[in-house]
């Protein structure tokens, strides 16, 4: 072996005899840094003040060590010399760190625990050492030491408390995260008094606090807070939030017609831009006939080519978006004409309001019903407070009562009456709807029927003009000159045209011809009073489009 006189340096806390692989080194921590593979370790004797430290054969394996424990602190020390003290294991193992506590046992090795963890990989790296003691070769003052990790429950408890202290600092960290991206708590909400009712009633009456005093009057409902005394109070907000209905459909509908205004100015400012799109591609088409074509040059042609294209893409895209907003437009036209209802229909709608009207009426007669039963609750006990009260105040009181016990009778008769209304109304509506759709059935199976009857008879009236047309050619003089006459004409300036042609035409046969054929010729009175005109006209193209 090489040996060098090198001893511990107390100043420098390190071993000067280990130059290769010295264990105090800042590089063998918890994690050593890895060496390479290439360049084997070379362990050199350590020269201490009471012994002396053998490196061991470098061709042998490293010796085997187990598991290491989570947060291991101590270390288990084999192989020491029987003469070993305290002392010695304190020189020898003292320069790799802190040692808070040393454990001998009587036969030879000890327990060492260090006050950091990464003082237990320099310990380790002193396993398979031979140490003597002085210059003695006795067997009692040597040994092959053998270092190896050692479970401790100090440590083990250490490293638990650590890991408890970082996963509490997590989760503070996660909970202050999380608190900071949470989104603030809504106000809270008043709890009912009659001072707070009587401001809340102002406020829904205002538009500009109105959602925020509805979401308190809600919380009350939701809450339970109505009871007989109050019911009034909220009866009466309850009336106010209502009223809110009109302003909020004069809003809408506003809203509605300046979504309208906008469209329309959308519309024709894209019609707009579609006609000079449309002016520009004219431009183009007409560049591009030969009598201008000719005099530009190859790069020029080619630009108006791409040019042309470009301008006829954006036209067509113009021309696509306008398209659709007018057949939008239509569709919605439709959908309109679609809810003109029949008559049939009109009957169910009118059941329909009927029934919701008497739901309504119902409902009101509700609330009446009950202001009433609390007016005469209250009265109640305003009469059992006051027993001492004169006899006239007595009287009117069970007067009032009375009345409105009364009243209370009659309330509750007209209810029940008009729930038994109801309920008629609704077996009616039944009815009714059951006879709409077989009513619609048969007016579906008439229309087709119908219309299948009538160009049968058009076909058959047309053809039956022409053919008198073909048989009778006075009649298609007849329509030339009425053709050319489009306000119409008398019988007797008919008459004065044809009998330039035969002088036997009678004006009575003329209009009996004119009458058998309806398709082909029309009259018409125009004229007021004395200045009554009849006037035929011709109305045969007519026919023709309808068919």
């Amino acid at each position: 072996f090489f040996k060098c006189a090198c001893y511990f340096d107390p100043n420098l806390g390190m071993m000067a005899g280990i130059t290769s692989m010295n264990p105090m080194m800042p590089g063998l921590g918890i994690v050593p840094a890895p060496l390479s593979q290439d360049v084997p370790a070379v362990k050199e004797i350590i020269h201490c003040k009471s012994c002396t430290l053998f490196p061991p054969n470098p061709n042998l394996p490293p010796p085997a060590t187990r598991e290491r424990p989570p947060g291991c602190k101590t270390v288990f020390v084999g192989g020491l010399p029987e003469n070993a003290n305290e002392q010695l294991i304190m020189e020898v193992f003292g320069q790799c760190g802190d040692i808070t506590a040393i454990r001998k046992s009587k036969k030879n090795f000890c327990h060492i625990r260090f006050a950091e963890e990464f003082t237990v990989d320099k310990a380790l790296f002193l396993s398979g050492y031979r140490i003597r003691l002085g210059s003695s070769t006795d067997k009692k003052d040597t040994g092959r030491l053998h270092v190896d990790f050692a479970q401790a429950r100090d440590d083990l408890y250490e490293w638990e408390c650590r890991q408890r202290m970082l996963a509490r600092e997590e989760r503070h960290r996660r909970k202050m995260e999380e608190d900071r991206l949470r989104p603030p708590s809504p106000p809270p909400i008043v709890h009912y008094s009659e001072h707070e009712c009587s401001q809340l009633g102002d406020k829904i009456k205002d538009d500009g606090k109105f959602p925020e005093a509805v979401r308190v009057l809600l919380t009350w409902l939701e809450r339970g807070e109505v009871n007989r005394r109050n019911a009034n109070n909220f009866y009466s907000m309850i009336q106010s939030s209502n009223s809110h209905i009109r302003r909020l459909m004069s809003e809408k509908s506003q809203h509605e017609k300046e979504m309208e205004e906008a469209k329309e100015k959308f519309k024709t400012a894209l019609a707009g831009i579609l006609a000079q799109f449309e002016q520009i591609v004219s431009v183009f088409q007409a560049a591009s006939k030969q009598k201008a074509w000719d005099h530009f040059s190859k790069a020029q042609r080619k630009n108006l080519d791409m040019w042309h294209k470009q301008a006829e893409e954006i036209r067509n895209m113009h021309n696509e978006q306008l398209m659709g907003i007018r057949r939008e437009e239509e569709m919605e036209m439709s959908d309109d004409d679609m809810e003109d209802a029949p008559d049939s229909k009109d009957s169910e709608d009118s059941g329909v309001s009927q029934a919701e009207a008497l739901k309504e009426e119902n409902d009101s007669l509700r609330c009446q019903l009950d202001a009433y039963r609390n007016e005469v609750e209250l009265l109640k006990q305003e009469q059992g407070k006051n027993q001492p009260i004169r006899s006239e105040e007595d009287s009117t009181h069970s007067q009032q009562l009375s009345f409105l016990q009364q009243a209370l009778q009659g309330m509750q008769k007209q209810l029940l009456n008009m729930r038994e209304e109801l309920k008629q109304r609704e077996v009616e509506l039944e009815k009714s709807l059951e006879d709409k759709q077989l009513l619609k059935n048969q007016v579906q199976t008439l229309k087709e029927g119908l219309q299948n009857l009538q160009n049968t008879h058009i076909m058959q009236v047309c053809l039956a003009e022409c053919l008198c047309m073909i048989l009778f050619p006075i009649s298609g003089i007849i329509s030339t000159f009425l053709h050319v006459h489009p306000f119409g004409a008398s019988i007797e300036y008919i008459c004065s045209y044809l009998q330039r042609l035969d002088t036997k035409i009678n004006p009575g046969e003329v209009e009996a011809l004119l009458s058998r054929l309806p398709c082909t010729f029309r009259q018409e009175l125009t004229g007021v009073g004395a200045s009554l005109e009849k006037r035929w006209n011709f109305c045969g193209f007519e026919g023709i489009k309808s068919t």
